[in-house]
């Protein structure tokens, strides 16, 4: 028991991350040493393809990982150039310099002098050449790796805009990014987090524009990440996110689309692309940003900002509705109309449980069939929400288990959470607890769960910057693309900084 303790206190206590530190061996310079070295240390793995050839005389390798690489591009662009240049009479440095400045042609081209950065390059995709004598190796870039194609994002479609969303690859997000901000202040800087997985990090802003001090507080963040192994952009978020922050809505923004994440950095946000992963995330974040999309600056300004009430409207019936109507018909039944009391009254006589029991268990059966809905199969998902409609409609009510009232408040409840999808987290388990604070304490309950979750969102900062910008502190010209959206001619007026960022302009 005592060791089970310790191990609990063990995992649970907060210590100070240490960075990670990436050492180095340097290549000896002996051909057989160095590709018995790497075949130890890819455990003579299959698919680890050493071309040992002979360059007029001195001994070479090629040495690359099979289906990493364009085996076309490797036999046409590298070995046949090789055999067939003359390397006579030339020792092992003037071979390497003939190779790297006369024989081959393909645009990325890198020195490695150690056995860390040969495993890194053959990994991503570069065919390594190692010549007998020489303690570096050339590093040729002939990616030919299967990979997704550029589609438009399934959870973050749009009417007017570009239907482009990210990819697994970082170096084709990359590009994406490129492509709509052509500026050369645009930065890119890559790194390596992973002790096992060696996942590569692209961190992107705007030099210049993007505050340097949250930049450089990002960077610490993250070379102070000691995970073993990085397979989605969640992994980061909880080392990304402030110290002893028990909110439950995050100051680390994630997005599909290479527009919304583009529209982000000219504002002076930084974006952390990661390897694999077909999102990106975005810091700082702030919490009006949930309520923005991009189709609320293709369409006119009034229609916008009746799309952006109506977001906001959602929100908190999808937060609060439950927990109200519970309280209501617990504490209070007379703030009821008399039509829908008599409604109400008549189905909680006709129901074996009570109101607050009625409504969670609703709520749980509704939870269940969504994630059954999103794990299962397309074709099961169907059925699912067939009998799911079965179960939880007219069969239950007639059956008297459920009231009809009950099933439209979830049911409207479940509407509201969707019209803002990165919310639908918080407002879920939000739900639950408006909910038992209203069976319990009433009315009186939900205002003050309410004020401990307006309190937690005011005191909220992501990388120094308040979570609740520009609304708290407030600021009268950034307001005009918060509750309302002004029109593009006042929106482009560079007069002040609209998110309250240091060095942040406006759109």
């Amino acid at each position: 028991m005592y060791e089970f303790i310790r191990d609990l206190k063990d995992i649970y206590t907060h210590s100070e991350p240490k960075p990670y530190i990436q050492t180095y061996t340097a290549i000896s310079g002996i051909l057989s040493d160095d590709m018995n070295y790497l075949r130890g240390r890819f455990c003579h793995s299959a698919d680890l393809t050493v071309r040992e050839i002979r360059l007029s005389g001195i001994n070479a390798a090629v040495i690359s990982i099979d289906n990493m690489i364009d085996k076309q591009v490797l036999a046409e662009g590298i070995m046949t150039p090789l055999m067939k240049y003359d390397f006579r009479d030339k020792i092992a440095e003037q071979c390497y310099n003939e190779i790297k400045y006369k024989v081959l042609y393909t645009a990325d081209m890198v020195e490695l002098g150690s056995y860390e950065e040969v495993e890194k390059q053959i990994m991503s995709g570069f065919a390594v050449i190692a010549i007998e004598g020489c303690k570096k190796m050339l590093g040729a870039g002939i990616q030919g790796y299967a990979s997704r194609g550029i589609s438009e994002p399934e959870s973050d479609v749009v009417q007017r805009g570009s239907k482009e969303g990210f990819v697994e690859s970082v170096r084709v997000n990359m590009s994406m990014l490129r492509r709509r901000i052509k500026n050369p202040s645009l930065y890119f800087e890559t790194m390596v987090i992973g002790d096992v997985s060696r996942t590569e990090i692209c961190i992107c802003y705007l030099k210049g524009t993007a505050s340097e001090e949250i930049v450089d507080e990002l960077k610490r963040r993250l070379k102070s990440i000691d995970i073993n192994t990085v397979l989605t952009s969640g992994y980061l978020v909880p080392f990304l996110e402030e110290k002893n922050d028990f909110s439950f809505f995050s100051g680390i923004g994630v997005s599909e689309r290479p527009d919304t994440v583009c529209g982000k950095i000219t504002e002076g946000r930084i974006a952390v692309l990661v390897d694999g992963v077909p999102s990106v995330l975005i810091v700082p974040y702030l919490f009006a940003e949930y309520f923005q999309t991009l189709d609320d600056y293709s369409n006119r300004a009034y229609f916008a900002t009746f799309t952006r009430l109506l977001k906001y409207c959602a929100f908190f019936i999808s937060m609060l509705l439950p927990g109200v109507y519970v309280a209501l018909g617990t504490f209070d039944p007379e703030m009821f109309p008399t039509l829908m009391l008599n409604k109400i009254a008549g189905s909680i006589g006709a129901t074996p449980l009570s109101l607050m029991s009625e409504t969670i268990l609703i709520q749980f059966v509704y939870e269940m069939m969504r994630e059954a809905g999103l794990r299962m199969p397309q074709p099961l998902g169907y059925a699912v929400s067939i009998v799911g409609g079965l179960v939880v409609g007219d069969t239950a009510i007639n059956a008297g288990l459920i009231g009809a009232p009950t099933l439209m408040v979830v049911a409207i409840t479940s509407i509201s959470s969707y019209v803002i999808p990165n919310l639908y987290a918080p407002s879920a388990i939000l739900r639950l607890i408006f909910t038992f604070a209203g069976g319990f304490l009433g009315i009186w309950g939900i205002a003050i769960i309410l004020c401990v979750v307006l309190v937690n969102i005011c005191g909220k900062n992501s990388f120094g910057v308040p979570y609740t910008t520009p609304i708290t502190p407030f600021s009268a010209v950034a307001m005009r693309d918060v509750i309302i959206r002004a029109g593009w001619k006042i929106l482009s007026k560079k007069t002040a900084k609209v998110q309250n960022l240091p060095g942040a302009d406006v759109k």
